[in-house]
């Protein structure tokens, strides 16, 4: 018997379809409406269409159009989150699953390429999101950024797989936060400068921060795999962090991912 699951959502009263959850997905992942369209086999109409009746149902914006593409709202990136939650929940045949943020996605990618585990996949989401990923027994294995939220962590098993240094970007006291990374940390830092500050913004997206003309961290790691540089106001040593794998049991696959991650020497 074969037994399919399908993904729908709800929002103000109104179904939101497989396919039209699926484009905006889509756009948010290739940061591109031609280039998710392409993907998904339609045309740029027809995805303008399904992104439409979203934002009907949501009564706002999902989409917004930057000159290097397009990126999801806030609405539209919650959106877009449960409906990859749910996108597992409704996979009967889950392999091994890692769960991770944009911080440490290229190098999670390259080890899990590497070691060639079949039928692995890898979510990439916030630290929060990820946690929850472990406690719904939706992935094996989660690499944190921020480790202050280990502390809600405690149930799983813990290994430091490296450590990081984060870039201060100053250009005066308004800031855009990043949703990833050790963001908590950063500020904290602030705090004990007794700088003085606003966060005026929160961006899911790299290039938006990059662009923003306010003040941002970021980790250092980031800009090093895509070859930026960025002039930091503090010593990036100020800001290092742990980067560590939580995970409930030590299988074996556990064991070798762990193992490849550390010896990358983040």
């Amino acid at each position: 018997m074969d037994i399919t699951v399908r993904n729908s959502q709800t929002i103000n009263g109104r179904t939101i379809t497989t396919r039209q959850l699926e484009a905006l997905l889509a756009v948010e992942e290739t940061g591109s409406q031609t280039a998710a369209a392409r993907r998904l086999g339609i045309s740029v109409p027809v995805l303008h269409k399904y992104i439409r009746t979203i934002e009907e149902a949501a009564g706002e914006p999902v989409l917004k159009t930057t000159p290097s593409g397009s990126t999801l709202t806030e609405q539209g990136a919650r959106i877009a989150s449960l409906a990859r939650s749910m996108d597992h929940r409704c996979d009967t045949e889950r392999g091994f699953t890692v769960c991770c943020s944009p911080v440490t996605e290229d190098l999670t990618m390259s080890v899990i390429s590497s070691l060639k585990i079949p039928g692995a996949n890898i979510v990439v989401s916030d630290d929060q999101y990820n946690i929850r990923m472990m406690r719904e027994d939706r992935a094996d294995l989660a690499i944190i950024d921020d480790p202050l939220y280990l502390f809600d962590a405690e149930e799983f098993q813990m290994e430091e797989i490296g450590y990081m240094g984060m870039v201060l970007v100053d250009n005066g006291p308004s800031f855009i936060r990043y949703k990833y990374g050790a963001q908590r940390v950063a500020f904290m830092y602030l705090d004990s400068e007794d700088r003085q500050y606003t966060i005026d913004s929160e961006t899911f997206s790299l290039p938006e921060l990059l662009g923003s003309n306010k003040s941002f961290f970021i980790d250092e790691f980031m800009l090093t795999r895509r070859n930026l540089r960025l002039k930091s106001a503090v010593d990036p040593k100020m800001l290092r962090h742990a980067i560590t794998a939580i995970y409930r049991e030590e299988t074996k696959t556990v064991s070798r991912v762990i193992k490849a991650l550390v010896a990358r020497n983040l």
